[in-house]
C-alpha cells in the first residue's frame, strides 16, 4: 500500500478511528490492532510475504527469550548467530542470490570455464532490508545486555511490523521504539496536528518534487546516449532531487503518521544538501541506516581508533556494505566506494567532525565560504548519484564520459526542456522553503510559531493545491526496491 494512494487515504482514518475510539482503553488491544493493521498494510502488496515477517518475529522473539535465560557465553553467541543467519539468510536469498550466481559464472568464464546456471525468478519482498535490520538490532542489543527482552509477543510483533515505517524506515532501534509499545498512549492534539503537518510536507516532497523530477530523470537516464553533456547534468540533478524528495518524503509521512498514534520515530533526514562536507552529509542523510552501520559494524570493527590502515579498512567496509545494502548491482558498490574516497581525507586529517552545527546559524544567508563548501559537497554527491541511478557500470561511465566531453558547454538538447522549466522552478522554490525552515525537524515545522493563522493556513492550502495541481503519475517510492 502506497502512502500516496487512495487506498492509504481510506486505510489511515479507519485505523485511526479504531485505535483511539474502540481500542483506546486497552493497551494490548491497541498493540494488536497495530499488528493487524500492519499486516493488512504489507499484505496489500503481496500477502504471501507476510510469512517472512511472522517467521522473523518468531525467531527473534525466541532468541531474545533464550538470551535472557542463558548465561553461558558460547551458547549466547549461538543464539545470536541463529538470529543473524535467519535474517541475513532471507535477505541474502531474495536480494542477492542471482547477483552472486551471475558473478560466480562470469568469474569462471574469464578463465575459459563455461558454467551453466539458471537464475531464479525471485521476487524481492518490499522493505525486507529495513525490517530485517530493525529486528536484528533487537537481538544484538539483547545479546549485549543493552535491552531487557520482551515477554509480550504482541508488542514485539508490533515493533517489527509497525506499518508507518515498515517498508522504508526509519530503521528503528529496539531500545527506542519497543518500550513505546509498553506505555499507555494518550491522544495528544498538538502532537497529532504536528504529525498531519509533517505528512503534508512529506506528500509535497513526494508528489510535487520527486514524482515530477522522476519524469525527466527517467527520460534522460533511460535514453542517455542521445543527449549531450549539459542535458545529462540536468538529468543527474533531476535524479538528485527525485531521490531526496522521494525518500525524505516517505520518512516525513512515516514519522507524521506515527505521531497520530502517539509514537515518536527517529529523525531520518536533516537537510543533507546543505552540508558543507561529505562527513556532514552522511550525518544528515538516511540517519537511521548510517547510525545502524556505525554502531553495529564500524565500531565493532574498531572504528577510527586504530592506525591508518584500520581507519581506511573500516571506512571502506562501512561504505561498501552500505552501498551493497541498497541493491545487488556493482553500481551500488562503486557508489559506496566513491563515498568512502570522499570521506577518507576528512577522517585522516581529523576534519570529519568539523561541521557539527547547522549551517548559517542565526543568519539568513550563508557566508561565501559556506556557500562554496555546500556547492562542492553537493557536486560530489550529484556525481555519486549517477552511479546509484545507472543501470550498470558501463552505463554510468558512458554517462560520465559524455558529461566530461565538449558537449557539456552546449545547450541542453532535450525536447522536454520547456516543460521541465516548471519543475526546475518548483525545485528552486522547494530549496528556498527548506533553507528558511532548516532549524526545524522538517521545513514547515515551525509555522505555528512564526506566522499568524491567516498566513499559516494560506501556506497549508497552497501546498495542498500544489499537490493536486502538480501531482504527477502515482509512483512507488524508490526505496521500496531496497
Amino acid at each position: 500500500m502506497l502512502f500516496n494512494s487512495l487506498d492509504f487515504a481510506l486505510f489511515l482514518p479507519i485505523v485511526f478511528f479504531l485505535y483511539w475510539f474502540v481500542a483506546n482503553k486497552n493497551l494490548k488491544m491497541q498493540n494488536l490492532l497495530i499488528v493487524v493493521a500492519s499486516y493488512v498494510f504489507y499484505g496489500w502488496w503481496d500477502w504471501r510475504f507476510l510469512s517472512l515477517i511472522l517467521f522473523s518475529s518468531l525467531v527473534d522473539y525466541a532468541v531474545g527469550m533464550g538470551l535472557e535465560k542463558e548465561e553461558n557465553q558460547h551458547k549466547r553467541k549461538i543464539l545470536l548467530w541463529v538470529s543473524i543467519l535467519v535474517n541475513l539468510g532471507f535477505l541474502g536469498f531474495f536480494k542477492y542470490f542471482n547477483f552472486f550466481l551471475d558473478n560466480f559464472v562470469t568469474a569462471f568464464s574469464v578463465f575459459g570455464m563455461e558454467l551453466k546456471a539458471n537464475s531464479l525468478n525471485v521476487i524481492l519482498p518490499v522493505g525486507i532490508s529495513f525490517y530485517t535490520f530493525q529486528t536484528l538490532s533487537y537481538s544484538i542489543d539483547v545479546y549485549k545486555k543493552k535491552l531487557v527482552p520482551t515477554r509480550d509477543f504482541i508488542a514485539f510483533s508490533a515493533f517489527v511490523s509497525f506499518f508507518p515505517q515498515l517498508v522504508a524506515g526509519p530503521i528503528e532501534r529496539a531500545t527506542h521504539l519497543l518500550p513505546q509499545f509498553y506505555t499507555k498512549r494518550e491522544f495528544d492534539y498538538a502532537k497529532a496536528v504536528d504529525g498531519l503537518r509533517q505528512i503534508l510536507w512529506g506528500l509535497f516532497k513526494k508528489i510535487v518534487i520527486a514524482d515530477n523530477c522522476a519524469e525527466y530523470a527517467n527520460l534522460i537516464f533511460n535514453d542517455s546516449s542521445t543527449y549531450n553533456g549539459s542535458t545529462l547534468v540536468l538529468g543527474a540533478l533531476f535524479f538528485t532531487f527525485q531521490i531526496y524528495g522521494d525518500f525524505s518524503g516517505y520518512s516525513d509521512i512515516a514519522i507524521g503518521t506515527s505521531r497520530l498514534f502517539g509514537f515518536d520515530l527517529m529523525r531520518n533526514f536533516a537537510y543533507p544538501y546543505f552540508s558543507r562536507d561529505i562527513a556532514e552529509f552522511w550525518r544528515r542523510w538516511h540517519i537511521s541506516l548510517s547510525t545502524w552501520f556505525r554502531d553495529y559494524l564500524y565500531i565493532p570493527l574498531g572504528g577510527s581508533k586504530g592506525g591508518t590502515w584500520m581507519k581506511v579498512r573500516n571506512t571502506f567496509a562501512i561504505f561498501i556494505v552500505s552501498g551493497f545494502w541498497h541493491g545487488a548491482n556493482w553500481t551500488f558498490i562503486v557508489w559506496g566506494a566513491l563515498n568512502a574516497i570522499y570521506f577518507l581525507p576528512l577522517l585522516l586529517t581529523k576534519k570529519n567532525r568539523t561541521n557539527l552545527h547547522g549551517v548559517a546559524e542565526g543568519r539568513i544567508l550563508p557566508s561565501v565560504k559556506e556557500l562554496m563548501q555546500m556547492l562542492a559537497t553537493f557536486s560530489l554527491t550529484v556525481l555519486a548519484w549517477i552511479f546509484f541511478r545507472a543501470k550498470d557500470l558501463t552505463h554510468a561511465f558512458d554517462y560520465l564520459s559524455e558529461i566530461l566531453s565538449n558537449s557539456l558547454f552546449k545547450m541542453p538538447n532535450t525536447v522536454e526542456l520547456k516543460s521541465s522549466l516548471i519543475v526546475i522552478v518548483l525545485v528552486l522554490l522547494f530549496i528556498v522553503i527548506e533553507w528558511i525552515g532548516r532549524d526545524g525537524h522538517y521545513a514547515i515545522a515551525h509555522l505555528n510559531n512564526k506566522y499568524n493563522r491567516i498566513i499559516r493556513y494560506s501556506i497549508y492550502y497552497s501546498i495542498i493545491i500544489a499537490i493536486i495541481w502538480f501531482g504527477g503519475k502515482e509512483q512507488e517510492f524508490i526505496y521500496f526496491q531496497f
